[in-house]
């Protein structure tokens, strides 16, 4: 066969240094397909061809450089990692470095720039010696065996015949114990590539005999990176905003992110730029301008202004949990930018600086308590019938929350004779608290508002002089679950304004006192000594309510006009006792006559 029958692809181009990006720079896209050709997706398309392509993954690449300069090359490789990070393209080169072959070269490399004998065929998935299998279709034991009988078999063309099983956490117990063995004494001309998702699911037997890489996720700039030159190469045109939207969607994946750029393309004609905006509405994302601004509304306070935010997003097409996961990006974001700086985000400036005014108006404890009740909120959401009634209860409970002051602040207050949650203005404005904020100027300008110190006797507090006043004053705070669990669980011992002792009622939650100290101290503007003892307590309301029902519940058993239709009734039991209000009096004879004498 004449040399030139061998060349299977067109020439291809020298790399260009200054489009370097995670994968290096790919070959230069093939030319337009032929009509009626299949339409190559740009995942496949720009597939990394040599280990100088997979930027990211400098770990591996530097460890396996030194095992094949050593010669120590391990029989069995186990790769894991998310979805897309490149698995698969992992597997497919290492197969091409152990087999790599050239008029010049007769020994393993991971100098792939140029292609051997084998790494045309390998490439394809057509060679006779490296076998790429999906464990999700060989999970039984009788498969596996199968495949293994071929292992004693040398290779036909290669050096080594390599088995590359993909998703092999899917195999059985059988399929695994089977593998055990040829695995404990392989071939010297057998090599081994396992791939997985799900490292956790690979018995450990397994796992001890592999040379394990984990495949890292790959930052959003890198991914942009490479987004911008196969858009460059495509001859595409997306706004970089766009392209960070996409590398954020794909969280890590390089293999998402290239999908959806595909997908984006198509988004605008030929020849016409591809705005953030439709990427947003194809990823069922919010403006991101917006979202900041509704969590500027919930750190302020405004309860009402971030339901009609939230409410003008959903209407848009916006989804209420990736709502949330926006906020949630944005308490990070904040948080992160008080700590570090705004440098620190990889947002556009003016969206930078917003987050960073939040994060130096506010305090560390403030911005961690809003990313708690994020979490929570985020998990309501996806779980609830109605996700846009949940994200609206959530915005309220976030709206009131920010507006708290922490701990420290409201005791401070308190030692100065403020209100815990802060109060009005010498104008009469409402004060948003240690924790709240308010904005003046432009949509940026985010500052702290403290509350002005005013005198101790201007705040109307209550007095309590009994427990009974204590159980009147959660009920006129509506703090429901605390009444609740007052009246059941606290047995009363002594009381005197400022102290109180009880016994708690089994069951009672750890937290009880400190909830019930913190809420009398910011409700009457005075500390409050709560204590527990062990026993000694009389009874707790609600074990009295129950006492009192089941003695009335006697008594009206032992009634004997009861007793005769319980009697004629055998089997009926009394459910409950109601207690009727007493009728209005009639009008006597008189009083309807004198009503006659008027008519």
């Amino acid at each position: 066969m004449a040399e030139d029958d061998l060349t299977l692809e067109p020439d291809v181009p020298e790399r260009d240094p200054n489009t370097a990006d995670m994968f290096g720079a790919p070959p230069a896209a093939p030319p337009p397909p032929a009509d009626g050709a299949a339409y190559t997706v740009i995942a496949r398309k720009y597939r990394p061809r040599t280990f100088e392509d997979l930027f990211g993954q400098e770990a591996m690449v530097r460890t396996l450089k030194n095992a094949f300069a050593s010669g120590r090359i391990a029989h069995a490789f186990m790769l894991t990692g998310v979805r897309g990070v490149g698995k698969t393209t992992t597997a497919r080169l290492l197969a091409r470095a152990l087999n790599y072959e050239t008029d010049t070269v007769h020994e393993p490399s991971l100098d792939l720039t140029q292609d051997g004998r084998h790494c045309r065929a390998i490439i394809e998935g057509r060679h006779m010696d490296v076998l790429e299998l999906d464990a999700a279709s060989r999970t039984k034991v009788d498969e596996m065996r199968e495949l293994l009988d071929g292992v004693r078999y040398a290779p036909v063309e290669a050096r080594y015949k390599v088995y590359i099983i993909d998703e092999v956490h899917m195999l059985s117990t059988a399929a695994f114990n089977a593998l055990l063995k040829t695995l404990e004494e392989p071939p010297p001309h057998a090599k081994f590539i396992f791939a997985t998702t799900e490292i956790r699911k690979v018995p450990v037997t397994i796992l001890s005999r592999c040379q394990r890489f984990d495949l890292r996720r790959v930052e959003p700039e890198v991914i942009v990176k490479n987004l911008e030159m196969i858009a460059e190469r495509e001859g595409a045109r997306v706004e970089a905003e766009g392209l960070m939207l996409i590398a954020r969607a794909a969280e890590g994946s390089v293999r998402d992110a290239q999908s959806l750029l595909d997908q984006a393309i198509v988004q605008a004609e030929a020849g016409q730029t591809v705005t953030a905006a439709t990427i947003r509405d194809m990823l069922g994302l919010a403006d991101r301008a917006q979202t900041i601004s509704l969590f500027e509304q919930v750190m302020r306070g405004e309860a009402g202004g971030a339901i009609e935010t939230f409410r003008t997003l959903y209407g848009y097409g916006a989804d209420p949990g990736q709502v949330m996961l926006d906020l949630l990006e944005h308490s990070h974001g904040a948080s992160v930018a008080k700590a570090v700086g705004p440098q620190a985000l990889t947002l556009p400036k003016e969206q930078a600086a917003r987050l960073a005014a939040i994060g130096a108006a506010v305090s560390a404890g403030v911005l961690s308590r809003i990313w708690q009740l994020l979490l929570k909120a985020y998990d309501e959401v996806r779980r609830a019938p109605d996700p846009a009634a949940a994200a609206d209860m959530a915005l309220i409970r976030l709206a009131y929350a920010a507006d708290l002051p922490g701990p420290e602040e409201a005791l401070r207050r308190l030692q100065s004779g403020e209100s815990p949650a802060g109060g009005p203005g010498p104008s009469g404005g409402g004060g948003g608290g240690g924790g709240g904020m308010h904005q003046s100027g432009g949509a940026s300008a985010v500052a702290r508002q403290a509350a002005p110190p005013r005198p101790a006797q201007a705040d109307a507090a209550p007095t309590l002089q009994r427990f009974e006043d204590v159980i009147a004053l959660i009920e006129s705070k509506r703090d429901i679950a605390l009444r609740l669990d007052v009246e059941r669980f606290v047995r009363p011992i002594s009381f005197r304004p400022g102290a109180i002792e009880f016994e708690p009622a089994p069951g009672a939650p750890a937290n009880l006192i400190q909830r019930l100290a913190s809420k009398l101290r910011e409700w009457t503007g005075q500390p409050w000594l709560v204590a527990a003892q062990g026993g000694g307590g009389a009874e707790s309301l609600w074990e009295r309510q129950k006492r009192e029902e089941r003695e009335v519940l006697a008594q009206v058993e032992q009634d004997p006009f009861v007793r005769q239709v319980m009697e004629a009734f055998p089997g009926a039991e009394i459910l409950g006792v109601r207690t009727l209000a007493a009728p209005e009096p009639a009008p006597d004879a008189g009083d309807e006559a004198d009503s006659e004498d008027e008519d």
